[in-house]
């Protein structure tokens, strides 16, 4: 595990493609309880050690992650979540172009639980949520493009579905029609940078992760500008 950022109240780690937040029917342990134990030893606290989880990052996904180390951290976060106040930023690897360098994109979403998977429609339909991202491109490779994405709305799978909806699967994404996966299983989907400001010192807060292992990554980040 890898801690980038931590003061008393709030804790932001990096977290490796394939790790779970929260614990699931997978039974895997979750990131969650590595950072409890990492507290927990480095504090050298007694009994259970409170940590709050603010949000998710898919399974396949990797970067920053957030969790509250005190009850009021955690209320002001969710709040904070909820209208909007934290922002965050992603970068995506596809094989294809989109047609717009770059672009808003606004669809509606519905979940299927059953098979874990999102569908985009261009109008409202029974049961969908309105959803809007932000992308840009900032780097080219022989082979693949790299889109700066802000999200303006949080819905599961939001990224891979709406990128897909535009012929742009992110690579590796089997789910949302890359056409192989990755090595390690994951996708090309990183949670790059979280700004907001704290909860309680109300400091402006700017974080960025650290790049994935995968070569292609230090390859795309060297190629922006140019």
């Amino acid at each position: 595990m890898q801690v980038v950022y931590e003061d008393n109240h709030i804790i932001i780690v990096f977290k490796q493609s394939g790790e779970i937040v929260q614990a699931d029917k997978s039974g895997d342990i979750p990131l969650s309880e590595t950072v409890k134990a990492y507290l927990k030893e480095k504090y050298a606290k007694p009994g259970n050690v409170f940590l709050g989880v603010t949000h998710r990052l898919d399974r396949p996904v990797a970067g920053l992650v957030m969790f509250a180390k005190t009850s009021k951290a955690l209320s002001r976060l969710n709040d904070m979540f909820r209208n909007g106040q934290i922002h965050k930023t992603y970068w995506a690897i596809t094989r294809n172009v989109p047609v717009l360098p770059e672009a808003t994109l606004t669809d509606w979403l519905v979940r299927n639980e059953r098979i874990n998977k999102a569908f985009a429609y261009d109008h409202k339909v029974p049961e969908s949520k309105k959803s809007i991202l932000k992308y840009r491109i900032v780097s080219h490779s022989d082979y693949y493009t790299m889109l700066e994405i802000r999200l303006l709305t949080g819905r599961h799978h939001q990224i891979r579905c709406q990128l897909s909806h535009i012929g742009c699967p992110i690579k590796g994404d089997l789910k949302y029609g890359a056409e192989r996966s990755n090595p390690d299983g994951g996708i090309s989907l990183l949670s790059h940078k979280v700004e907001f400001e704290h909860p309680v010192s109300h400091k402006q807060i700017v974080v960025e992760s650290p790049l994935p292992a995968d070569p292609l990554w230090q390859k795309m980040v060297a190629n922006m500008g140019k």
